[in-house]
């Protein structure tokens, strides 16, 4: 069983507990349930620039703990003053160190940007959760699930009015998994299973991404000339984590690449 196969094994016996605990109709009731989506794929379809999706991330299986003091409100402000375009914080405990509580702090402080919850979605019970806790949008990840889930959750999600990110590592995923309740396709050049990172994957898998899905490329994303080559090959939105949060100082961090970004020479086309 390899570390993804674990995760998901890991999850679907949490959702069970919580499921236990927490009714659906319990999830309704909570004051975030009702809040209106910020969209983040209308932010990055009209994106001149490549616009950077700023992650809270205290740990990783592959790097351990990252950044394990800093709060997530005061660390996702910064990120928002600092310029990004959306958040991303992670909420799953045993693998990354996230919680429910780390997103709800970030969203009550940054109640006007898109906000992603970065877990592992096998089931559409996490889409209420996600709902209850203020998210605007869900990630699902194509190698946990079966093109049919994918449907049926990116589904699911629509009609609980949130946005829906795809991420795919190869072709065959994408093929697969895309479908029209997908609202953006997010290209992780992590590989889950081994966790070996290459930009290439993006690069690779550009063209083959219609043009009437937002793309975003995830992982290993460091330097503005990389992301300037990739938002000529179509990408607009750039999740970035570690890069900012292995620093004492992750706000200023995306400070430095955005001032970067706009010193960097133009793409060709703009």
């Amino acid at each position: 069983m390899n570390i993804l196969e674990q995760i998901v094994a890991n999850k679907r016996r949490e959702i069970a507990a919580a499921q236990a605990e927490v009714s659906i109709a319990d999830l309704e009731r909570r004051p975030l349930f009702s809040k209106p989506v910020n969209s983040l794929k209308s932010v990055l379809k009209t994106a001149q620039m490549p616009a950077v999706i700023s992650e809270f991330k205290r740990q990783s299986p592959s790097k351990g703990i990252i950044n394990g003091t800093v709060r997530p409100e005061i660390v996702t402000k910064g990120y928002a003053d600092a310029g990004a375009a959306a958040l991303s914080v992670l909420t799953d405990k045993n693998y990354f160190g996230g919680s429910f509580d780390d997103f709800i702090a970030a969203r009550m402080e940054n109640p006007g940007i898109p906000m992603l919850r970065k877990d592992f979605v096998v089931d559409a019970y996490q889409l209420y959760e996600a709902r209850a806790i203020g998210a605007d949008l869900v990630l699902l990840i194509a190698a946990c699930l079966t093109p049919a889930e994918v449907r049926d959750l990116s589904r699911k999600a629509h009609d609980l009015g949130m946005e829906v990110l795809l991420e795919v590592h190869d072709e065959a995923e994408l093929e697969q998994s895309l479908c029209d309740s997908i609202d953006m396709v997010g290209v992780n050049n992590r590989n889950l299973k081994n966790f070996v990172t290459s930009v290439d994957v993006s690069l690779e898998l550009a063209g083959r991404i219609p043009d009437s899905f937002v793309k975003i490329s995830e992982s290993g994303l460091k330097d503005a000339a990389t992301i300037w080559t990739l938002f000529e090959a179509g990408y607009r939105g750039f999740l970035i984590g570690e890069t900012f949060m292995k620093t004492g100082d992750p706000a200023a961090a995306l400070r430095g690449l955005q001032q970067e970004i706009v010193n960097s020479r133009a793409p060709k086309h703009a």
